[in-house]
């Protein structure tokens, strides 16, 4: 059998005809920059993530590089974010002239260590070096710890750009009186940035991303930063970019985005499906693989969104011998990758800027240990039994 890690024929198939005939009217319709079909997507999205401004870019990397413009990062600035991420993450940084401060993870949920992050921020205030804003990651399809994150945010007046590139429809808990709210990904910081790349929870046919904020003057700025900073067209008051979504994109994530509760769904039931598999095979018992956890779920199945406290965009474990487990799944027709072999501080465009005698145990065991495994929502029993099986071959020869 043959089990690849993300297969798209199945999610494409029964919406194809749909999509042909809304690509089909945007072609026919000459409209092929922004116009009303970039619009409605961007209120539509705007209100599924619980924001009130959504502004539809080309890329979740330009999703990330627009936002910290608009929050005027810059030379000589820094940013404190996570070491385990993406590159798009630091590159963005970097790419304005500044410079990232890592911190590192927590160990079971991947994201950014609140409380590595109160160590680095009051370092940073005693040194001043700058820090102008916080990216926290939320890895794999679960929010990072957003109530520790913006207490830190408040106290030391700094932004939040909060990368969901992975975690569009993620919900975080938050205490009001005695309730629990949830709060999607991406509406709790200044900014939230996601990235509709085919393989994500909520995918194009090529490339696209968003920006949500709830300032509506923050939101403008990043429209006008979007088209070059032109406002009104040909007046230039700041540089920006060629940074807009085409409305072909638009269209076609609109269609999915109805879906996209089901799709979220289909993959939280195939994370139970491993679950009880690999708890029948004893592999958990025995270390040699340890399972992603939805540490939020602990708060309590609230109905409805509350239940994406994970999406899992990833399903990803820890192994032991993951180079051999990975190789032995390939050899099996078993779809995995590693997301991510190298930390951010470790890659060779950094070199030189000072990461080299600094450590971040968690991300570079992360980096050692974790391997993802088929998720997809069309995923079937048959196969992921397949998989289990695959894996308990590897640790019982």
């Amino acid at each position: 059998m043959r089990v690849p890690l993300l297969d798209l024929h199945g999610q494409m198939a029964p919406l194809r005809d749909e999509i042909i005939a809304a690509v089909t009217e945007v072609i026919d319709s000459t409209q092929y920059i922004l116009g009303p079909k970039v619009e409605q997507f961007e209120k539509n999205i705007a209100a599924y993530c619980g924001s009130g401004h959504g502004i539809g870019v080309a890329s979740g990397t330009d999703a990330l590089l627009a936002a910290l413009m608009a929050l005027g990062v810059g030379p000589g600035d820094a940013v404190l974010t996570t070491p385990y991420s993406f590159f798009a993450t630091m590159g963005c940084i970097l790419r304005l002239g500044a410079r990232p401060v890592f911190v590192d993870i927590d160990p079971v949920t991947y994201n950014i260590d609140p409380e590595r992050m109160a160590e680095a921020l009051a370092q940073d205030a005693r040194t001043d070096k700058r820090i102008k804003a916080i990216i926290p990651v939320h890895l794999y399809g679960q929010c990072a710890d957003m109530v520790a994150i913006l207490a830190l945010a408040r106290k030391y007046d700094l932004p939040v750009v909060e990368d969901a590139a992975q975690a569009i429809g993620a919900v975080y808990p938050m205490k009001n009186g005695g309730n629990t709210v949830w709060h999607r990904a991406g509406s709790m910081g200044e900014v939230g940035c996601f990235s509709f790349f085919p393989s994500k929870n909520l995918g194009g046919i090529g490339d696209g991303g968003l920006i949500t904020c709830n300032d509506p003057e923050l939101a403008e700025r990043i429209r006008v930063i979007r088209v070059h900073g032109g406002a009104p067209k040909y007046h230039h008051g700041v540089v920006g970019g060629n940074f807009r979504i085409d409305p072909i994109q638009a269209v076609v994530l609109d269609i999915k985005l109805s879906h996209l509760p089901e799709w979220h769904r289909a993959r939280r039931r195939n994370a139970a499906t491993y679950r009880r598999l690999f708890a029948q095979v004893g592999l958990l018992e025995n270390g040699a693989v340890f399972l992603p956890e939805a540490v939020y779920e602990a708060e309590g199945v609230a109905v409805g969104e509350g239940c994406d406290y994970h999406i899992y965009n990833q399903f990803v474990i820890r192994a032991r011998d993951r180079d051999g487990l990975l190789q032995h799944l390939i050899r099996n027709e078993v779809g995995a990758e590693v997301y991510y072999p190298i930390p951010l501080h470790r890659q060779g465009c950094v070199a030189g800027l000072g990461y080299e005698d600094v450590s971040f145990p968690e991300a570079e065991r992360a980096a050692r240990e974790t391997l993802a495994l088929p998720i997809f929502p069309e995923l079937t029993d048959e196969m992921q039994s397949f998989v289990v099986e695959k894996i308990v071959e590897f640790y019982t020869r």
